[in-house]
C-alpha cells in the first residue's frame, strides 16, 4: 500500500470517529465518561501520526515509524475500550462504584494516578448511553479502533509501497 494511501484512509477514518463523537456530545446531548474521553486522546493520536505520515510522505523508514506508532496509538484505544466494554457487560453489583469527575481528578491527583483511576472505571462508564444495531458506543469505538490497528499493521508489514513507473 503506498503511503499516501495508507495514511490517508487512517486519518480520513480518525477524523470520521472524531466528528462523530463530538457530534454525539454537543448536538446529541450524550456527555462522555472518562473512558470516551480516553478514547477520544487515542483517536486523536491516531488522526496525528497518520495525518504526519501523510504529509510527510517518508521513505520506507519513515513509513514503519508512522505505521508503527498509529498502530500503537490505535491499539492503546482499542484496550481502553475493551475495557470500557467490559465494563458495561459486569453484573450490577460488581460494577464499581460511581467516583469523582475527571476534572476533579486533574486538579487534586498527580497525571499517573489519574490515568489508573480512569482506567479502572466506575458506574458511569457502565452504563450504556447509546447503542446501533445493538453495539454499544463502546463497542462501535472498539470495532474502529481494531480496523483502524489492522490497517496500520497491513501498511507496517507490506512497507512503503512506489507507484509504478509509468511507460511512455
Amino acid at each position: 500500500m503506498r503511503t499516501r494511501s495508507l495514511f490517508s484512509v487512517l486519518t480520513l477514518a480518525a477524523l470520521a470517529a472524531l466528528v462523530f463523537a463530538f457530534g454525539l456530545e454537543y448536538i446529541g446531548g450524550l456527555e462522555p465518561c472518562p473512558l470516551c474521553i480516553f478514547q477520544r486522546i487515542a483517536m486523536f493520536g491516531v488522526l496525528a501520526i497518520s495525518a504526519v505520515g501523510w504529509l510527510h510522505d517518508p521513505g520506507a523508514v519513515g513509513h514503519r515509524v508512522y505505521a508503527g506508532s498509529a498502530m500503537l496509538a490505535g491499539a492503546a484505544g482499542a484496550a481502553i475500550a475493551a475495557r470500557h466494554v467490559w465494563l458495561i457487560h459486569l453484573p450490577a453489583d460488581q460494577v464499581p462504584a460511581c467516583g469523582p469527575g475527571l476534572n476533579y481528578l486533574v486538579q487534586v491527583m498527580p497525571l499517573s494516578d489519574v490515568v489508573g483511576t480512569v482506567l479502572r472505571g466506575d458506574a458511569s462508564c457502565a452504563t450504556v448511553e447509546g447503542s446501533f444495531i445493538g453495539i454499544s458506543l463502546p463497542g462501535w469505538s472498539l470495532i474502529v479502533f481494531a480496523v483502524l490497528v489492522l490497517l496500520a499493521l497491513v501498511g507496517l508489514a507490506r512497507g512503503k509501497r512506489e507507484p509504478a513507473p509509468t511507460s511512455r
